[in-house]
């Protein structure tokens, strides 16, 4: 018991929960906005391989950190036009086409850095983006070296929950998307393209992906290796479904994950040698699985999600 309050109550357990948590929130945003349009992104995980390739690479190669950030959506949003294109316009299959940009993602990232870096044994390390002591709000205790001592990253990303909270619920462009995603026959009636919708969507959502990834090379980590996303682009298509489609809801399972994934790192160094260290990686996942059961039941899903659609189409 002494030791789960040792960890439950540092400052430095809630400030790692949240810098793990922040890619995981990147993801789930963006996978929220294409599931709120009506169509699933499987391409998730090789998007989030995309964007730490990428805006690693760009830094790397003399663009500055907010121009990693940049190309790094901007390859998120290039794989999110493949994918629109091959779900909303030709109408395939969500689940096939998701898959297929995951793996054309993941080779592309991989085969990119073999041929930019061919003769490099070790990743090459960049300058990450510091943690950003606010002045005043930093020195509080206990809740200033838990939060407010974040990259800017971290920033955005939460900043990115509020403003997709507000588009969605607050502006004429959220009912649009919310409706496209419910009711799209209702969406043309009054004028609007169902397939612009998804498709800007599906875009947006995806460079957000992407963000998610970008911040591993750039703010958690400064290189890039292969396997580092180890499935946290499935952990933010989990997360979306325990999040009932609300932003709000998709930041409290993030940190949930966050912390239950640093939670197991300082319990392994607390009794790691009298449990097997693999009980300790299964335990984040293990609960969010319980987690997604408790909640899932009662998720209130988009109905047009994985509906192709065409023009005219009456339901």
């Amino acid at each position: 018991m002494d030791v789960l309050l040792d960890i439950f109550g540092s400052a430095n357990f809630w400030a790692a929960a949240i810098r793990i948590a922040t890619p995981l929130i990147f993801g789930v945003l963006g996978a929220l906005l294409c599931e709120r349009a009506g169509v699933l992104n499987l391409g998730i995980e090789g998007i989030f391989v995309a964007g730490a390739m990428a805006g690693w690479l760009a830094v790397y190669l003399g663009a500055g950190l907010w121009g990693g950030v940049l190309v790094a959506a901007l390859a998120g949003a290039t794989f999110g036009l493949l994918h629109a294109f091959l779900t909303i316009i030709l109408g395939l299959s969500q689940h096939v086409s998701g898959i297929g940009i995951t793996l054309l993602a993941t080779s592309i990232s991989y085969f990119t850095y073999r041929t930019s870096l061919p003769s490099v044994t070790s990743p090459p390390r960049i300058a990450p983006f510091q943690p950003i002591a606010i002045p005043v709000l930093s020195d509080l205790p206990f809740l200033g070296p838990a939060l407010f001592q974040q990259t800017a990253l971290t920033w955005l990303a939460l900043f990115m929950v509020a403003l997709i909270a507000f588009v969605l619920y607050r502006t004429p462009l959220g009912l649009a998307i919310r409706a496209v995603g419910d009711n799209p026959a209702s969406v043309e009636a009054q004028g609007l393209s169902v397939r612009g919708l998804r498709i800007g969507a599906v875009v947006t959502g995806s460079a957000l992906m992407a963000l998610g990834g970008a911040f591993l090379t750039m703010s958690a980590f400064d290189a890039f290796f292969f396997g580092m996303i180890n499935g946290r682009g499935w952990i933010c298509i989990a997360l979306v479904v325990f999040a009932s489609w609300q932003p709000g809801k998709a930041l409290l399972g993030a940190l949930f994950f966050g912390a239950f994934d640093a939670f197991q790192i300082r319990l392994q160094a607390e009794i790691g040698q009298v449990v097997p260290g693999q009980i300790f990686l299964m335990l984040p996942y293990l609960l969010s699985i319980l987690a997604l059961v408790l909640v899932a039941r009662k998720a209130d899903y988009p109905r047009a999600l994985l509906q192709p659609w065409t023009k005219g189409q009456r339901h």
